[in-house]
């Protein structure tokens, strides 16, 4: 398992991410505190603190270095 922490703080990049994490045959969460979703669900995704850092866990580490290539514009630093 790998972990990146992203910024989702738009709903323009919260619809562009749930696009590119999809393209993906994966499981992944996202954590807010103590919450946790799944990163595929866009409702779930608007139900957490977006002004904050999310944390990303892919669980299949043979797509993981793929997707967080893909991901370079949404990962950021943990708050």
């Amino acid at each position: 398992m790998k972990s990146v922490y992203i910024s989702l703080n738009s709903i323009e990049k919260v619809k562009q991410f749930v696009n590119l994490i999809n393209a993906y045959d994966s499981d992944f969460d996202l954590s807010s505190g103590r919450y946790i979703i799944d990163a595929k669900s866009i409702m779930g995704i608007f139900s957490l603190d977006l002004s904050k850092a999310l944390r990303l866990d892919i669980y299949n580490d043979s797509c993981a270095d793929d997707l967080i290539t893909a991901l370079k514009p949404f990962i950021t630093e943990p708050n």
